[in-house]
């Protein structure tokens, strides 16, 4: 039997090779390769128009959200905090209307950081800019080298803790969270701070949004809970 195909989100960014410069599909390698040491096979999908998104899950297994620029606050009806990074309108909008498809279908789906972000939003829920802000500290300021180690506590009923337990050690590097999280998710995993790390779509068959990067590392256990989930949509 073929394997599933993962559809993973991307930027649309320039990038060089050899003589060229053209704009291409970028994601992390990580990310690809991790899916595909699972079982999934990787399909790297642009930001395209948001009218598609349902004739492209019909074509997918499954949709990993990819981490990158922040969700734009106007999705939740904020000014731009004065450290958060530029957004990506474009990337924004696809990935919104991919997310609604994805859980109106019930198609699984994976939002890694900005992915998780992307999640809550599209749902109806909103987000803080700047973490730091709320929880004191730089303890969620990214560090521009290397990723963070953080303890988080997980709830044993939920999806992710089936995957991983009670708790898990992770890799992370995020300076926005959580803040009201959207009618229809619920919060599965904290940090030793309290702040939210995971949230979960209710009654979805695998919707869950992390706030760390699964494909780093080598605990592959979500990334495999996917891929299982991915194989049990086809059937």
């Amino acid at each position: 039997m073929s394997r599933p195909l993962i559809g993973i989100t991307s930027y649309l960014e320039p990038a060089r090779w050899g003589d060229w410069i053209r704009e291409a599909a970028l994601v992390a390698k990580p990310c690809l390769r991790e899916i595909d040491r699972s079982g999934g096979m990787p399909v790297v999908l642009p930001p395209a128009r948001p009218s598609g998104v349902a004739e492209l899950l019909e074509r997918l297994d499954a949709v990993v959200l990819t981490a990158g620029a922040p969700v734009g606050p106007d999705r939740f009806g904020e000014e731009p905090h004065e450290q958060a990074a530029a957004a990506d309108p474009r990337r924004d909008a696809f990935e919104v209307a991919l997310v609604r498809a994805a859980i109106e279908h019930r198609v699984p789906v994976l939002g890694i950081e900005r992915g998780a972000h992307v999640i809550n939003v599209a749902a109806g829920g909103s987000l803080i800019q700047y973490l730091p802000d709320v929880v004191g500290g730089h303890h969620h300021a990214p560090d521009p080298v290397r990723l963070s180690r953080a303890d988080i506590s997980v709830s044993v009923t939920s999806r992710l803790g089936k995957a991983l337990g009670d708790r898990a050690e992770v890799l992370e590097s995020h300076d926005q969270g959580f803040n009201q999280v959207a009618p229809g998710l619920s919060p599965v995993a904290w940090a030793q701070d309290g702040s939210v790390e995971a949230i979960e779509v209710d009654g979805h068959p695998f919707g869950i949004g992390v706030q760390w990067y699964p494909e780093e590392g080598e605990d592959r256990r979500l990334l495999a809970a996917l891929v299982a989930a991915a194989e049990e949509q086809r059937g």
